[in-house]
């Protein structure tokens, strides 16, 4: 194979080539088997059948043909991933950037979904010794669709912007060859440049960027000389200063505005920036999102023009584009492992959604969730909300109904965050309210429902909250609960495998239990989470749109906190809101 070679697997193990070039090279894989996606489904399922229907340990696995199951009414059935073999393949130009557009690959190791894996082995892979130990004690065997196509790439010392999906293994594919790059420096090199930063990841979440640091941990068991940091918000900075100083680091995992904090004001810093040799934006459009992109650009300013840049991204929209042409050279490749026309979320997860008046959701997702606890031993739930004072609320209101209770969002502390975060991913028969920070990139194994209660943010928010389930080969469920006036959300994924569930009748007792639960809570949360609420709907282009009509919804989502009237908001916030001259806010 000549220098500059690209070497792709195909499933059967048939070698695919590419040719390296300054030209663009697109590589199209076609597969067989295909399967078309359904639209929005009509028939309605009993969200009880369904969730009965879960049941607990490994008898969950994809590869089990007792979980084929079906829903009786209407006889909708829940699919499985669908695996196909490439057929074949062919190149054209076009653009600066190479593009790879890979299939997947069956089969299950490694802490990912095992539908991702190739049949590469690492220890067939040009990387050190030191780093395959690691990599063998980690427990992978096998590369993923995404490691194998970005690995030699990266090794040539090329940028690259890959697309690929969330549990793909995404994090080794960058921190692997990365450290492999750090590794080879020159003895002087390293001798001159200790103090230095050479390798800067940065991620959208502290809880993603302590699990990316987790993972570096892993591959640099035998890389005794490198270490890693990770600096976050929400932890004192000084704390971190000290840290830095006394054990310098050449690997750094961090968050954009902590970062530009220690850029700031850590004495040294800028200067320890000047060594960066590679910089990672890992979920690239989810940094990007949270309106980071001034931050970055500050951050990549104050490293070297020379460094190496790899962006790791779920989707590529225009702004990742834009940023990608600031970031990378122009001779970047792009490597996009999801197919044209492949499933966006898992097909072991069954999705649903159910329409009902917002002063039933409270008893409808406790009914909800009481019957899958009794139904599943091993249950484990995520419960997604639309704001971090939402969040908090509904955790009260479940906790207060002796449910096993969790709640993660921004609003705790770091040390609070990383420790609920660590207990639920180890434990099974719990339940975590969570807010977005919980979204992507966070690994919670074995999670067996997933409910989003409100409209999602858009489309991408909704798949990667539904993807915390379903993963590594094992069923999953997914909930969205919508008042009516939010249904129109559901024509973002009528292209998805999304069935209508029946609203649940609840019993009287179910409703009188949530009432006295709603009373118990603190009017002071149901005052945090009504602005909360009010804040996120206006800005909702479709709902907030229409001021007058908010208020009227804001009553609504207030009597399904119990209250007669809306609690009244601070002049300064209805201001900020743009809602201080509409009539029917009480302002205090």
């Amino acid at each position: 194979m000549a220098g500059g070679d690209i070497l792709l697997r195909t499933h059967g193990g048939l070698p695919v080539l590419a040719r390296a070039s300054p030209r663009s090279l697109r590589l199209r894989l076609t597969a067989s088997g295909r399967r078309a996606p359904s639209s929005l489904a009509a028939a309605k399922v009993d969200i009880g059948d369904v969730v009965s229907q879960l049941r607990s340990g490994s008898a969950r696995g994809a590869a089990d043909p007792k979980r084929q199951r079906r829903v009786s009414e209407g006889g909708l059935a829940f699919p499985r991933v669908v695996t196909s073999r490439i057929r074949g393949a062919e190149e054209e130009g076009e653009g600066e950037a190479q593009q790879l557009d890979a299939e997947k690959i069956g089969g299950e190791a490694g802490g990912v979904d095992g539908s991702y894996l190739s049949e590469t082995r690492f220890d067939q892979c040009a990387i050190s010794e030191l780093s395959l130990k690691g990599v063998k004690d980690a427990g992978y065997g096998r590369m993923t669709q995404v490691q194998e196509a970005t690995l030699p790439v990266i090794l040539q010392g090329k940028d690259v912007l890959a697309k690929a999906k969330t549990g793909t293994g995404k994090t080794v594919a960058f921190l692997l060859p990365a450290i492999e790059v750090l590794s080879k420096l020159p003895s002087s090199q390293r001798s001159q440049l200790r103090s230095s930063i050479n390798l800067l990841v940065m991620c959208p979440t502290r809880e993603l960027a302590n699990q990316v640091a987790v993972e570096a941990k892993k591959l640099l068991k035998y890389h005794r000389s490198l270490g890693v940091q990770v600096v976050i918000g929400g932890t004192r900075i000084t704390q971190e200063q000290r840290n830095m100083q006394a054990n310098p680091c050449q690997i750094l995992v961090a968050t954009p505005g902590r970062l530009k904090d220690h850029l700031e004001n850590t004495p040294g810093f800028s200067t320890r920036l000047k060594g960066v040799k590679v910089l990672v934006l890992d979920e690239a459009d989810r940094l990007l999102d949270m309106g980071f992109r001034r931050d970055i650009e500050k951050i990549m300013a104050a490293t070297p023009k020379d460094r190496q840049t790899l962006l790791f991204s779920a989707t590529v929209p225009e702004e990742v584009c834009q940023i990608s042409h600031v970031a990378m050279r122009k001779d970047y490749r792009f490597i996009n492992t999801v197919k044209e026309g492949d499933e966006e979320t898992h097909s072991q997860v069954s999705q649903m959604y159910m329409i009902a008046p917002l002063d039933l959701h409270f008893s409808i997702l406790y009914d909800v969730l009481k019957k899958h606890v009794a139904d599943d031993a091993d249950y484990k739930v995520i419960i997604f909300c639309t704001t971090a004072m939402v969040t908090k609320l509904v955790a009260e209101v479940l906790s207060q109904l002796k449910l096993n209770i969790r709640e993660i969002h921004s609003r705790k502390s770091q040390s609070a965050r990383t420790k609920v975060s660590d207990e639920f991913r180890r434990s099974k028969g719990v339940i975590l309210v969570s807010s977005d920070v919980s979204a992507r990139g966070v690994d919670y194994p074995d999670v067996t429902l997933v409910i989003q209660v409100g409209i999602p943010a858009g489309r991408e928010q909704y798949i990667h909250r539904i993807g915390r389930t379903g993963r590594k080969g094992k069923e999953g469920q997914g909930l969205l609960l919508l008042a009516p006036w939010e249904s129109h959300f559901l024509t973002s994924v009528k292209d998805l495998s999304v069935s209508e569930a029946v609203t649940p009748s609840v019993d009287s007792s179910t409703q009188t239990e949530v009432k006295g639960a709603l009373r118990r809570v603190e009017m002071k949360s149901k005052e945090s989470a009504y602005q909360a609420w009010l804040g996120y709907y206006n800005s909702n282009k479709t709902i907030g749109g229409n001021k007058s009509r908010l208020v009227t919804l804001g009553e609504e989502f207030s009597r399904s906190m119990g209250l007669a009237a809306p609690p009244a908001i601070p002049k300064l916030i209805l201001r900020k809101m743009g809602l201080s001259k509409v009539p029917g806010f009480r302002s205090t």
